[in-house]
């Protein structure tokens, strides 16, 4: 019956462990040494790259293009769609996905954005966008009926001392 056992574990896992990933860029984007804004830029990476994939740390997918590997923002890329990847979990990966995630065939996505130093250096103020955003406000009261809904009760915070003893 072991042998049964790690047979059938065997199998499940080895096809995932030999499939290799393939992105493209969906827009031109820096290839950094490190998965960090500020690491050192080793190349641009046109538009439509082909690139494997080699991992992932945070916002950052660590990929490998013709002549170069490094690190490129997570939403610079979109994974090629193949067999595996439209498939998902099976047999029994699914099966550990639930002991792992606690449910089966889920899903994981992450989104990261932000503002670079230079954005922020140059950003100028746009008075129609603030109209717009003025328009999602909403009353004290209602703001407190609807936290009243969620049964969800006001705390005091202290100021963080902004990394500060």
């Amino acid at each position: 019956m072991r042998n049964v056992i790690a047979l059938c574990l065997l199998l499940g896992f080895v096809p995932t462990a030999w499939a290799t990933e393939y992105a493209y860029t969906i827009r031109s984007a820096e290839l950094k040494a490190k998965p960090y804004t500020d690491a050192q830029t080793l190349t641009s990476l046109p538009p439509r790259s082909k690139v494997e994939v080699l991992g992932r740390q945070g916002g950052w997918t660590h990929v490998k293009s013709i002549s170069f590997s490094g690190w490129v923002k997570m939403l610079s890329l979109q994974l090629e769609a193949n067999d595996q990847n439209r498939r998902g979990d099976n047999g029994l990966s699914a099966l550990f996905n639930v002991a792992s995630t606690g449910r089966s065939s889920s899903t994981v996505t992450t989104g990261i954005r932000g503002l670079s130093e230079e954005q922020l250096k140059n950003a100028k103020p746009n008075p129609q966008e603030l109209q717009a955003a003025k328009r999602y406000a909403v009353s004290r009261q209602e703001a407190q009926r609807y936290a009243a809904a969620g049964k969800l009760h006001a705390q005091s915070m202290d100021y963080l001392n902004g990394g500060q003893e």
